[in-house]
């Protein structure tokens, strides 16, 4: 298979002589800011319910978030670069799609993308455990989740993405991130993070599928079943206006129903970036090149819905 030309920002090996700064671009550490932004989310959503915030319990809460999505980024591109799907990916968007090149650039060996994949997997196991004992039994369910699906996202013998649930897998876990946060805080379940929430994990599950047309023909070709591959790019481009429909839907019948307060709404400002995104990968769903920029859109949205949504809620 012919290779495509390395782009000059991807890592090469002099560039990262620190270990330490290796080990953290290794992350991904750009795309953890939606971690951050759900935290926000629901510890914002727990204030709104009147809670006074425990500061200790929502660094932490932050920190181990950001260290198991950091995880998870890592463990993914062990997985895909074991099955072959990131060497596959000629047509990727760097940084945005095709692994952060780390294994396929010789930065770091395959084993220690592992090593350090699951090492912070877990590491956030005795943080999560002292935060359970602080917040209640029902933490350790939602941590729990959250780390299985992380896990059972890519590596074998689930492959939950390579059997077409990346994106059920990505909302719950962006989801989870939101209740957690809150329970944290609240010390029991409520429905105010699920309403809250929902609506931004979905729009960050987006994220995930435009991802997958670029990457389509590595994913195909390395027998990485994704969505888009299941349903083809000129069937599946029709679902990402669907996810950006439903969540700021999701969001306006929370508003209606009293569940978020009326200037919530405002966070439905976003379709104004969704629905061009939508509009650009229905024209070039089998162009990967031209998807950058809908892709970027389809950042800034996420971002920006759970950041208003956030705002909103802090000061309700």
């Amino acid at each position: 298979m012919s290779q495509a030309p390395i782009d000059p920002a991807e890592p090469r090996p002099a560039r990262f002589a620190n270990p330490v700064v290796r080990c953290l671009a290794a992350t991904r550490p750009a795309f953890l800011s939606v971690t951050l932004v759900g935290c926000l989310l629901g510890i914002a959503s727990a204030h709104a319910g009147g809670v006074a915030i425990d500061a200790t319990g929502a660094v932490l809460t932050v920190l181990l978030a950001l260290a198991a999505h950091a995880g998870g980024n890592v463990v993914n591109d062990y997985h895909d670069a074991l099955s072959g799907a990131d060497d596959a990916n000629i047509a990727r968007l760097f940084p945005f799609t095709g692994g952060s090149r780390f294994i396929q650039n010789g930065v770091h060996t395959a084993r220690q993308t592992a090593v350090l994949g699951y090492g912070l997997l877990a590491a956030v196991v005795p943080g999560g455990l002292w935060l359970t004992w602080q917040a209640g039994p029902g933490l350790l369910l939602i941590g729990a989740a959250g780390l299985a699906l992380g896990w059972a996202y890519s590596a074998p013998p689930l492959k939950l993405v390579s059997r077409g649930w990346g994106e059920f897998v990505i909302a719950t876990c962006w989801l989870l991130v939101v209740v957690g946060a809150d329970y944290v805080q609240r010390g029991a379940l409520d429905i105010l993070p699920l309403a809250a929430g929902l609506s931004y994990a979905l729009l960050v599950a987006n994220l995930l599928f435009i991802n997958q047309f670029p990457d389509h023909d590595g994913d195909a070709a390395s027998g990485k079943r994704t969505l888009v591959v299941r349903l083809g790019p000129e069937v599946a481009k029709w679902g990402y206006t669907l996810i950006a429909i439903v969540a700021h839907g999701w969001l306006i019948a929370m508003v209606a129903a009293n569940l978020l307060p009326q200037k919530a709404a405002a966070a439905a400002m976003t379709v104004a970036l969704s629905l061009p995104a939508g509009r650009d990968l229905l024209a070039y769903a089998t162009q990967p090149a031209a998807l950058a920029p809908a892709i970027k859109r389809t950042i800034v949205a996420a971002l920006a819905h759970g950041t208003v949504l956030a705002g909103v809620l802090a000061f309700a």
